[in-house]
């Protein structure tokens, strides 16, 4: 419960963001230029040309940070009104470390058609669809949607910031214990929208599928496993991953292991990460109760990480999604591709690969580099790829 006296509830009182103006309003000339009848000359030259708005409007650098509330933090399904302090909290990230206004929307619908029909209804007030806090596997079909609908970035944080910010860990921890990507046997807990964001990234980036496990609650995936029938998006990971079809619990799966990844909550025994290769590397990401205590992965693992921000290697989304939004509005960007994403990570891991410790694979969540060495990444893919707005293939 809230208190008047505790600070915590205090810094939230009012919320987290406000609107400040750009021009000034002191006089009735400044008056009449920032409404009207000034404003009627700017509302019928968008009116003609709709490329406008991006010049004369904060379109192009407004995103709108989407949630219906289903999957809030690690605290399960709060509903709209309780998700609004996290969205007002990713805006004010938006703004502080991208330079990115963002306004947060919470919708009263959790059906997927509803969701769909609301964000396509207000896009054009947007240059960018940030999704947030959507439960699996709708979030899936949901940004795939909208992506195939809109003509403007939409990306779904909790998939792809998280992957992003773990594949620049990995590709840092390799480096730092001399290691290669391909050679290194990958266990997922968690298949999720996470777990599936990871994996996929990974897959991309040249993990071996082959080697790798991803493990839900109920084992290891595996093609044929009877009641994947039902789930599609764990069907296509278990024929990408596993291909020796070893069925089983996640120790089964961690014997021999190079790499666990954790983002599922569902606590993992020492005994299994005794199991796991001389020289591992754990990340344990689930908030704020990782699924391998830390003192516990550092008797078996060379590299531990995890989403906290109390202790070292926090993997946070917040060093992505501020300058891949940055990055994909400033080179007018109409979709966020995997390159861009990979190409993400790259920035972000080479910020950190200066001074590399095994307590210090990523940088921190604050330093001031990352976003706009993400975003400078993010532009430089996008232009490369050719799905930028106006660009000539």
């Amino acid at each position: 419960m809230s208190g008047s006296d505790d600070p915590l509830f205090a810094a939230h009182r009012g919320g987290k963001l406000a609107v400040t103006p750009t021009v000034p309003l002191a006089s009735r000339a400044d008056l009449a230029i920032a409404y009207t009848p000034g404003v009627a000359r700017v509302c019928e030259a968008i009116a003609a040309d709709g490329s406008l708005a991006e010049a004369y409007t904060w379109v192009s650098h407004l995103v709108a940070v989407v949630t219906d509330g289903s999957a809030v933090l690690g605290l399960g399904n709060l509903g709209p009104r309780a998700a609004m302090p996290v969205m007002e909290g990713k805006a004010v990230l938006f703004k502080q470390l991208g330079g990115v206004d963002a306004v947060p929307i919470c919708l009263a619908t959790q059906d997927v058609d509803e969701i769909v029909a609301a964000v396509r209804a207000f896009a054009p007030s947007f240059g960018g669809i940030n999704l947030e806090d959507i439960s699996a596997p709708r979030c899936f079909e949901v940004e795939q949607r909208l992506d195939a609908l809109l003509d403007i970035p939409v990306f779904h944080d909790d998939q792809h910031g998280t992957a992003i910010v773990v594949l620049a860990a990995l590709r840092n921890a390799a480096r730092l214990l001399d290691r290669k990507l391909p050679e290194l046997r990958v266990v997922l807990s968690g298949a999720g929208a996470a777990g599936v964001a990871v994996t996929r990234t990974l897959l991309a980036a040249g993990v071996d599928g082959a080697a790798m496990r991803v493990c839900d609650s109920r084992g290891i995936l595996y093609s044929g496993r009877p009641d994947l029938v039902t789930a599609p998006v764990k069907t296509e990971l278990a024929g990408q991953t596993n291909s020796d079809g070893l069925s089983g619990d996640i120790g089964t799966a961690l014997r021999g292991a190079d790499v666990l990844i954790g983002v599922s909550g569902g606590q993992i025994g020492a005994e299994a990460v005794a199991g796991m290769a001389p020289g591992a590397i754990v990340f344990a990401l689930a908030n704020p109760i990782p699924e391998v205590a830390p003192e516990v992965a550092a008797r078996h693992a060379a590299v531990v990480a995890t989403g906290r921000s109390d202790l070292p290697n926090q993997i946070n989304n917040v060093l992505a999604f501020p300058g891949v939004f940055r990055g994909a509005l400033s080179a007018r960007a109409v979709r966020i591709t995997d390159g861009m994403k990979l190409a993400a990570a790259d920035a972000i891991a080479a910020v950190a690969a200066g001074a590399l410790r095994r307590d210090a694979v990523v940088p921190s969540p604050l330093d001031p580099r990352v976003a706009p060495a993400v975003a400078d990444a993010v532009a430089a893919a996008a232009r490369a790829e050719g799905v930028c707005r106006g660009q000539r293939p």
